[in-house]
């Protein structure tokens, strides 16, 4: 009898817990879902950062090439003025 008893008591229990166990089989599918999400955006995040980076090299690429000719524009002024200068004093 406590054979019998046993098994009812296995079986009412597996019949209880069966909507629990799967509920938890549910969230672990979701669970392993949000995760490949999370790579995903941690992959863009990556992508992102490099592009960012690549940006702000060719930045600083381009503000040292702008600094290089406003300085040769201010000598080819300057020379521009001691030429003018001189050929007002030819003439």
């Amino acid at each position: 009898m406590d054979n019998d008893l046993a098994k009812l008591l296995r079986s009412v229990i597996r019949e209880e817990l069966e909507p629990v166990n799967e509920r938890l089989e549910r969230i672990e599918t979701e669970q392993t879902g949000l995760k490949q999400e999370v790579q995903i955006v941690k992959q863009d995040q990556e992508l992102i950062k490099r592009a960012v980076l690549y940006t702000n090299e060719r930045v600083i690429r381009m503000e040292s090439i702008l600094e290089n000719q406003h300085r040769i524009i201010e000598l080819l002024s300057a020379r521009s003025i001691e030429q003018e200068a001189l050929i007002k004093r030819i003439k």
